[in-house]
C-alpha cells in the first residue's frame, strides 16, 4: 500500500486496446492510489491515455521482453494487471518466435519480478482461444485446452507459467480466459470481427465471412473486460481461482450471426460473402458459470456495442 492509503496497480500493455479503458478505470477507483502503465508503445500510442495523463499515472516506456525494464515497473506495486502480448491470433502464424518471446517470456519475467518483490496478486490476460475447435457448446475451465495457433500456444504457457509462480512464489494469480472483444475505446482495433464489420457496414462494403460462419465465439464488450480486471485485481478474495473464462452465456454467436445483427443494427442493405475455402479459425462455445461466482457480471449487450461504435465513428451522421 502507498502512503495514501491506496493501492499501486501496474498495468502492461495500458496503452493497448483493453488498456486505454482499464487505466482510466482504475484511477477513477477510490482504493487506487496510483497506476503504473509499461508500454513498450509498438502498437499503443500515449494518446490512447488522452484524459488520463496526470496525478496518479506513472507511465515507463518499456518492453516486456527486457527484465530490467519490468523490474523497475514492477518495483513498489501491490497488484499487476498483465495484459502486454502481441495479438490477433491469425497474425501469429508468421510470428512465432515473436509471439512466444512476447507472451510467455515476457509473462515469466512479470512473474519473477513479481515473485521477487512479493507483489500480492497478478492477473494474467488468457484467452478462451485457447480451446481451439471444440466439438463441446458447454466448454468450462477444465476443458482441454487445444491451441492452434501461436497465439493461444502462448498463452496456454503463459498460464503454465502462472500456476508454477503461486507455487514458488506463494503470490495470487489468476488467468482471465477472455471472450472476444469488441466495442469502443481510445485504443480501438479493427482487426476483431465485431468492430471490423461495423466499419465495413459503415463504409458499405461486404461482410466477410471465411468458411461457412458456424464456427462460435463468445464475445466481450471491451469496457466489460476492463471492469473484469479492474474486479480481479482488486478484490482478489472473490476470484480464488486460478482460471477464469470470462464472458456471458448468452453472448456465445456464431459469425454468420454476428454478420447479421451488424446489418441489423446499422440498418443497411450490406451483402454478406462466405469465403468457404478460406480457414473459419478456431470455434467455441464457452461456459462462464464460475465467473458467476466471483459477483462479477457483464453490462453490455451485442447490440448497444455495434450501436456505440457507430455513434463514435458516425457522430450526428449515424
Amino acid at each position: 500500500m502507498s502512503e495514501s492509503g491506496g493501492r499501486r496497480v501496474l498495468v502492461t500493455g495500458g496503452c493497448g486496446y483493453i488498456g486505454s479503458a482499464l487505466v482510466p478505470r482504475l484511477l477513477s477507483d477510490s482504493r487506487v492510489s496510483e497506476v503504473v502503465v509499461l508500454d513498450s508503445l509498438s502498437s499503443g500510442s500515449p494518446a490512447n491515455l488522452a484524459g488520463s495523463l496526470g496525478a496518479g499515472l506513472e507511465f515507463r516506456r518499456g518492453d516486456v521482453r527486457e527484465y530490467g525494464a519490468v523490474e523497475a515497473a514492477v518495483r513498489d506495486v501491490d497488484a499487476v494487471i498483465h495484459l502486454a502480448a502481441i495479438t490477433g491470433a491469425a497474425s501469429t502464424h508468421d510470428r512465432r518466435a515473436e509471439t512466444m518471446a512476447v507472451n510467455r517470456d515476457g509473462t515469466e519475467n512479470v512473474l519473477t519480478a513479481a515473485g521477487k518483490f512479493g507483489v500480492e496478486n497478478v492477473v494474467l490476460a488468457s484467452s478462451c482461444n485457447n480451446y481451439g475447435r471444440a466439438a463441446s457448446t458447454d466448454i468450462d475451465e477444465g476443458t482441454e485446452q487445444n491451441p492452434l495457433n501461436p497465439y493461444a500456444e502462448s498463452k496456454v504457457a503463459a498460464e503454465e507459467l502462472l500456476a508454477t509462480a503461486v507455487e514458488e512464489y506463494g503470490i495470487e494469480g489468476t488467468a482471465l480466459r477472455m471472450s472476444t472483444n469488441y466495442g469502443w475505446s481510445p485504443g480501438v482495433r479493427f482487426n476483431l470481427v465485431v468492430n471490423h464489420f461495423v466499419f465495413r457496414g459503415l463504409t458499405d462494403r461486404p461482410l466477410t465471412v471465411y468458411g461457412d460462419g458456424s464456427n462460435w465465439r463468445p464475445f466481450i464488450h471491451v469496457r466489460d473486460a476492463a471492469r473484469a480486471y479492474a474486479h480481479a485485481a482488486l478484490e482478489p478474495d472473490g476470484w480464488p481461482a486460478q482460471v477464469y473464462n470470462v464472458g456471458s452465456n448468452d453472448a456465445n454467436y456464431r459469425i454468420r450471426e454476428i454478420a447479421e445483427v451488424v446489418r441489423e443494427e446499422l440498418d443497411r442493405e450490406l451483402e454478406v460473402t462466405y469465403l468457404e475455402d478460406e480457414q473459419p479459425g478456431p470455434s467455441y462455445h464457452v461456459n462462464f458459470d464460475r465467473l458467476a461466482e466471483t459477483g462479477f457480471e457483464t453490462e453490455w449487450t451485442l447490440r448497444e456495442g455495434i450501436r456505440d461504435i457507430a455513434d463514435e465513428l458516425c457522430g450526428d451522421d449515424y
